[in-house]
């Protein structure tokens, strides 16, 4: 569970089979980057059995098998992943025996990823996906599963349609878990900004529906660039409105309402802990970059509140590598029996990649998953390929880009922000990273 291969031939097959128990069906989701499907032809299952173009098709195999045939040269643009989904219609994936998953060479039958699978409680599941990594392919064994049916799971990627038949008459989809009752301190903000993270936080329940948690647990910690090149984005505000979307991850995942914070440049410095309730103070206190939002220019520094980093002594390069270390530190120093959740934000500018990918890979054996998130276009260095890079334990770390931060969506944000989490729960629970 959440090994990930290159796939190196234009047509693939990916093939659900299983040794005893209920009929299972798949079906496959052509997904954008965003995670959703486009319409209802992005499903391909028995009853709807080519994606238009016919770059995805559902078939049959010698052995009674249920399998997709995927063209990846034939995709198009706007297609970033094909998820492989299995479903029963009686009662749950747990009753099924040996299901299995195969990736194979269309061609010549060859076999590259073989996954197997035990499901428990689950009515439906995404078993694999195939997706696009810097103009690539790759696969990644998923193995995330579902409560509430096919239907709940294709609600989740965006398919409104009525969903395929399964081969017998399945129970009725329960309802998706409620969000989280209110936070500690929750009731202390102001109205708007209250309803604001209401709303986000039930995003955040659905994107990690999307990867199979409900329920979970974590240590949320926000690392946040204040290097020279960040001014702009601490002076729009963009930073600040980053930081209070990251407040609803927290809020969701660590009930006691609070989250670590570090901010970093020549130099790492721990912020004081965002407390749910302090959050517009705590903003307007912190989330700065330079003296005060001052870089370069001979002013006489304000006066510093209580807590305040004196953002002089943290500087305006880019070491990143500083930061990680410190963060490890603390996790090593303040255990919990909880995953911890890094996210990283940068907008570039990378250039100590060897000692970053030092730190990442010596990280790889503790109980934390460093996400990182790009806020432009600048250069990322060894964030931009680490999770291709073998020789870990686990695959510890995420990576993506976007150009405007703002312009994202919500639900495209915590998406894209939750995606590999869950992944790396599975796995590093397997590799006994996590206990």
């Amino acid at each position: 569970m959440g090994a990930n291969l290159p796939v190196d031939v234009d047509r693939v097959r990916l093939e659900l089979g299983r040794a005893d128990g209920p009929a299972v069906s798949a079906a496959a989701l052509l997904l954008t980057g965003a995670g959703r499907v486009r319409s209802g032809a992005d499903l391909v299952a028995r009853d709807q059995p080519g994606a238009p173009g016919d770059a995805v098709r559902h078939v049959g195999t010698p052995d009674g098998a249920e399998a997709v045939e995927v063209d990846l040269a034939a995709l198009p643009d706007s297609t970033e992943r094909v998820a492989l989904c299995a479903w029963t219609g009686s009662g749950t994936l747990g009753r099924v025996t040996g299901l299995r998953l195969r990736l194979v060479a269309a061609g010549s039958g060859t076999v590259l990823a073989h996954f197997d699978m035990a499901p428990r409680s689950e009515t439906a599941l995404v078993a694999g996906e195939l997706y696009r990594r810097e103009g690539r392919w790759r696969f990644r064994a998923v193995g995330q599963g579902y409560d509430h049916g096919f239907a709940g799971l294709a609600a989740d990627f965006g398919l409104t349609p009525a969903p395929p038949r399964a081969p017998r008459p399945g129970p009725a989809p329960r309802p998706a878990p409620p969000a989280r009752p209110q936070t500690r301190g929750e009731e202390l903000l102001p109205a708007d900004m209250g309803e604001r993270l209401s709303l986000r936080k039930q995003q955040v329940a659905t994107s990690l529906r999307k990867g199979g948690l409900t329920g979970v647990t974590a240590r949320v910690i926000l690392v946040l660039d204040a290097s020279g090149s960040m001014s702009g984005l601490y002076a729009k505000g963009t930073v600040a409105r980053v930081a209070e979307r990251m407040a609803a991850v927290a809020a969701l995942l660590d009930d006691d309402g609070r989250m670590q914070a570090w901010t970093f440049a020549t130099r790492p410095a721990r912020l004081p802990d965002l407390h749910l309730g302090e959050l517009p103070e705590w903003l307007r206190l912190h989330v700065r970059v330079g003296q005060l939002g001052v870089i370069g220019r001979k002013k006489r520094p304000k006066s510093r509140a209580d807590g305040q980093v004196d953002m002089r002594t943290v500087g305006i390069q880019n070491e990143e590598q500083k930061v990680i270390a410190d963060v490890r530190a603390y996790v090593r120093d303040h255990p919990v029996p909880l995953p911890t959740l890094v996210l990283f934000f940068s907008d570039g500018g990378v250039y100590r990649s060897k000692e970053i990918e030092r730190e990442l890979r010596a990280a790889a054996d503790e109980p934390v998953f460093w996400q990182f998130v790009g806020l432009g276009r600048s250069h990322y260095g060894v964030l931009e390929y680490f999770d291709t890079l073998p020789g870990r334990t686990v695959d510890n770390v995420g990576f993506f880009a976007v150009d405007d931060v703002d312009q994202v969506a919500d639900p495209e944000l915590y998406d894209r922000l939750l995606s590999e989490f869950p992944l790396w729960l599975g796995a590093a629970r397997e590799a006994g990273v996590l206990r």
